[in-house]
């Protein structure tokens, strides 16, 4: 790939400034036999996990990354979008001394490129307009060459780079030991007929570097998981691929921060369609030699595996980086809090997962028994403590001010609020991550209880329908039995009140699931799900009462985001509309 004195790439550059239309139609051609002819440029994908704000532990990790690929004899090392800040700092990004500390690591981390070439993302200032800059940043030789602004901000579901970003201008190529480089950050390559829902930008930077002359279009990105999403970013690669004959690397973070979760999934792609693939969901180093790909992970895992271990690195990622060492969780001995201590025990290693069971008087014997099986399954601790003393003893205290009144959802909640404390002060004791359990079917309904079952620090399943909370359960037990199959097989009850059943209040779940997808992640109105078969009584009722309980999502604890619209920061739905 190194172009620089080589006649083939003198009587390019001249063709294009003779006759760009020529240069246009025969460029990749004169590009293929250019590389035919030169030294392979070897290139380290560093498939990185940063920590949001932690200068220290951020670069230590890209030098320590940077270091492992120069000993195996990298040229270039590329690192994830925002690798030094981590991805998003947010209103972060806001404070002046955090922008000052942006510009010291910078530089201090170029300074130690005395073995190769290093790409890393960081925010930068522009010193005349304080403009902020989500940069892309190329140092060698202890120094930086070249620094490239992302000029696609974008401003839907969870991103608002608009509010601290400046979008940067037309990209330019850089040429590094003779190797015309095109870098764009994330959603500069996003850019491609029909991909999003509307086409949000005028510019296609990619194609800009493209006929610019660069020989490699190199992406850092920092891109969420959704479903869908590793497959798609394979389709914008062999897009940009195909349509400009050159090869395509994209280097993704993998980890979590808060509610987002990254799979990595980092990846060369040549024009001829040859693959080479970092895992999903894992830190790790893949050397590319560029004219000698050796195909690994062409196949996606299915789309039940992603979700499985997605769900888990939100997990341990949300625990190790706010300081969890142990978590504690309520078993009901249904399918969700079974589900959730299932993941957690993956996530955590069961040692560290406590469970603690709840009876009142309505639980069944067979959910008491059914908790004990998925502890013993699982081989974690669990406790028990009876709560039909405690609400008996709160029901003493309302006596007079429920005098006149026939029992209802407030007792009920009450069976609910308890639990909840109880959980709470066994966290607040030992320092323990209290995970919470209710499912995306449940939070749209409002079937949860605000100070009760939704108390804790992480909504595990709040992105997950209960159709696929029982497609997730049985892939679990593909090999053994680790979640109780009869947990799996009862009907789903919360076992407030006698004989309770959860079709009691709610559609059954594949018809409330689909309407609801059609609703929160299609964006479909009332009238087109009903248009697609869907019963006009059932349907009224489902979107009702998701707007009816907005103000109890707005108090939910951070739910992981697989889907393509979670509850949280990508939705943002006023609790007092009307619409």
């Amino acid at each position: 790939m190194h172009l620089a004195n080589n006649s083939l790439w003198d009587s390019c550059i001249a063709l294009k400034q003779q006759s760009p239309d020529r240069f246009n139609k025969y460029r990749y051609l004169i590009y293929t036999a250019a590389l035919s002819r030169e030294t392979a440029m070897k290139i380290a994908l560093a498939q990185i996990d940063p920590i949001i704000g932690d200068f220290y532990y951020n670069y230590a990790l890209i030098l320590r990354a940077y270091e492992e690929a120069a000993a195996q004899g990298a040229e270039l090392v590329i690192t994830p979008e925002l690798s030094l800040t981590g991805y998003t700092p947010c209103d972060i990004l806001t404070i002046p001394s955090f922008r000052c500390s942006c510009e010291t690591w910078t530089a201090k981390l170029a300074a130690q490129t005395r073995r190769c070439g290093l790409i890393f993302g960081s925010p930068r200032t522009e010193p005349r307009n304080s403009r902020l800059y989500n940069s892309a940043v190329l140092a060698a030789e202890g120094k930086i060459l070249f620094s490239q602004a992302k000029t696609l901000l974008p401003f839907y579901d969870i991103f608002d780079e608009t509010r601290y970003f400046t979008p940067g201008p037309e990209p330019e190529i850089c040429n590094f030991r003779g190797t015309a480089l095109g870098i764009t950050i994330c959603e500069d390559s996003w850019n491609i007929p029909g991909l999003l829902e509307e086409n949000l930008y005028s510019t296609d930077p990619a194609s800009i570097l493209a006929h610019k002359g660069a020989a490699i279009i190199i992406n850092i990105s920092a891109s969420p998981f959704q479903k869908g999403k590793t497959g798609m970013r394979r389709k914008i690669a062999a897009y940009h691929s195909e349509k400009h004959n050159l090869p395509y690397l994209l280097v993704n973070t993998t980890g979590a921060n808060d509610e987002l979760i990254f799979d990595g999934s980092s990846f060369f792609y040549s024009p001829d369609g040859k693959i080479q693939a970092c895992d999903s969901f894992k830190e790790e180093l893949l050397i590319v030699d560029t004219n000698d790909i050796k195909e690994k992970n062409r196949t996606l895992p299915d789309e039940t595996q992603l979700l499985h271990d997605a769900l888990i690195t939100g997990i341990r990622g949300y625990a190790r980086k706010c300081g969890f060492k142990q978590a504690v969780i309520g078993l009901s001995g249904g399918i969700d809090s079974a589900l959730s201590a299932a993941l957690a025990c993956e996530a955590m290693g069961p040692e560290t997962v406590h469970g603690i069971t709840m009876p009142s008087m309505y639980s069944s014997r067979g959910s008491v028994a059914d908790s004990q099986s998925l502890a013993d399954n699982l081989g974690i601790g669990i406790k028990t403590i009876a709560i039909k003393g405690i609400y008996d003893s709160f029901i003493a205290g309302l006596e007079n001010s429920f005098t006149g009144t026939e029992p209802g959802v407030a007792e009920e909640n009450l069976q609910a609020r308890i639990r909840g404390s109880l959980l709470m002060a066994v966290s607040n004791k030992f320092g323990q991550l209290l995970l919470t359990t209710g499912n995306k079917s449940e939070m749209a309904m409002g079937y949860c209880t605000l100070y009760g079952d939704m108390n804790g620090g992480l909504a595990v399943l709040g992105d997950v329908f209960k159709t696929r909370v029982y497609e997730l359960s049985r892939w679990i037990n593909r090999d053994r039995e680790i979640i109780p199959w009869n947990t799996i097989h009862k009907p789903p009850s919360a076992e407030l009140r006698p004989d309770q059943k959860d079709q009691d209040s709610l559609p059954p779940y594949d018809i409330l699931d689909r309407v609801l997808r059609l609703y929160l992640e299609e964006h479909l109105s009332g009238e087109e799900i009903i248009q697609q078969g869907f019963d006009e009584e059932t349907v009224t009722r489902v979107l009702r009462t998701v707007r009816l309980n907005e103000y109890k999502r707005r108090q939910a604890p951070p739910v992981l985001r697989v889907t393509g619209k979670a509850f949280g920061t990508g939705r943002r739905i006023p609790i007092t509309a009307r619409f």
